[in-house]
């Protein structure tokens, strides 16, 4: 069985709306790359906070662990 040709893609979309597309790719990719307040390292691109993925889970298992310990005590 043969497969069916298909068209290039890049003659399917002008080149003009590629390059478009492409710079503004390059665009977001670069104003997320916001550093981490607490390492430095780049953040997580969906956290709400300022901070790199390794920081956020251990800002997430330090509260487990105050709330363990707050339950303990009473």
């Amino acid at each position: 069985m043969k497969r069916k040709k298909t068209d290039d893609p890049e003659r399917l979309v002008p080149s003009e709306l590629l390059e478009k597309a492409k710079s503004s790719l390059e665009t977001d990719r670069l104003n997320r790359r916001t550093k981490c307040i607490v390492c430095g390292g780049e953040c997580a691109p969906i956290s709400s906070e300022p901070l790199c993925w390794v920081c956020r889970r251990l800002k997430i298992s330090a509260w487990r662990d105050a709330e363990n310990q707050m339950s303990v005590q009473e």
